[in-house]
């Protein structure tokens, strides 16, 4: 008689690995079209004699002034001041809309009061805050931060509230039966059955404080990569200007991953046969 179990299966061996290496086949082959949409694009412009002067937007004289930031420092210099208003703001927006969000979730009365309100505030665009936020802040700094919290604290709560909404009753039942009181079924129920919800929140509301950061940036900050695009047009340096789109969109990218990462690490929904 033929041993079976001596053979492994091919499903075991093989098959597994196969999506994981198509996933990065197709994630380069993405990646080398739009380089070459890129390169296309630059040519145009260039081979274009009214277009002749955005030349330097093409790859080559891109990527060899981000080269050069690179070594400098300069891409470092202007980073770090971005980062730190987007994170700053973002704790701000955690640090209300989680709170808020759990409350309407769990009181439908105050989420009939709060519902119009709050999704006539949430479809203003971020930037129409800007004069308040001018006049209502001292410093550049604090106006920047407001103006992530009004894009990103939307997200956040909203997801939370959904989150809470999707709780089980039986959890909640179970708890009370236990004698758990409000405080413990916060942190030992609530929180961790909407851990995934309020992280993908963030992941939302990261995304829209990335983008409205770098208009923000416009405002009278001599700091940042909004100010480094603001003042790269204003010296016609279009390649350090291209060189700076690239590098908030590689920043971007990866904060983006890394909050994706940190949701599948705290899902615990698997599925099957993980």
């Amino acid at each position: 008689m033929t041993d079976v179990t001596q053979s492994p299966s091919p499903a075991r061996v093989g098959l597994p690995r196969l999506p994981k290496s198509r996933s990065l086949l197709n994630a380069m082959l993405g990646l080398a079209i739009l380089m070459g949409l890129w390169w296309l694009g630059g040519w145009a412009v260039a081979d274009n004699p009214r277009l002749f002067a955005f030349s330097n937007f093409a790859p080559e004289p891109t990527l060899t002034r981000l080269w050069q930031m690179i070594q400098s420092g300069e891409v470092i210099e202007m980073s770090v001041p971005s980062l730190e208003r987007v994170g700053l703001g973002l704790i701000y927006a955690v640090a209300i809309g989680v709170p808020v969000g759990i409350l309407i979730g769990r009181a439908p009365r105050v989420n009939e009061i709060s519902n119009v309100p709050f999704q006539f505030l949430r479809m203003i665009s971020p930037l129409s805050w800007m004069p308040i936020a001018v006049l209502a802040f001292d410093t550049w700094d604090g106006a920047i931060v407001f103006l992530i919290i009004m894009a990103a604290v939307w997200p956040i709560l909203f997801s939370t509230a959904a989150g809470v909404r999707r709780i089980d009753p039986a959890w909640l039942k179970v708890a009370r039966n236990l004698g758990a009181n409000p405080f413990h079924t916060l942190f030992v129920v609530i929180l961790p059955a909407i851990a995934v919800d309020i992280l993908t929140g963030i992941r939302l509301a990261l995304g829209v404080a990335w983008v409205v950061l770098v208009p923000a940036e416009y405002l009278g900050v001599t700091s940042g990569l909004g100010y480094a695009i603001n003042d790269a047009r204003d010296t016609l340096d279009y390649a350090r200007l291209a060189a700076t789109v690239v590098v908030i969109g590689i920043i971007g990218f990866g904060l983006d991953a890394m909050a994706g990462q940190l949701i599948r690490k705290f899902n615990w929904v698997r599925s099957d046969g993980h």
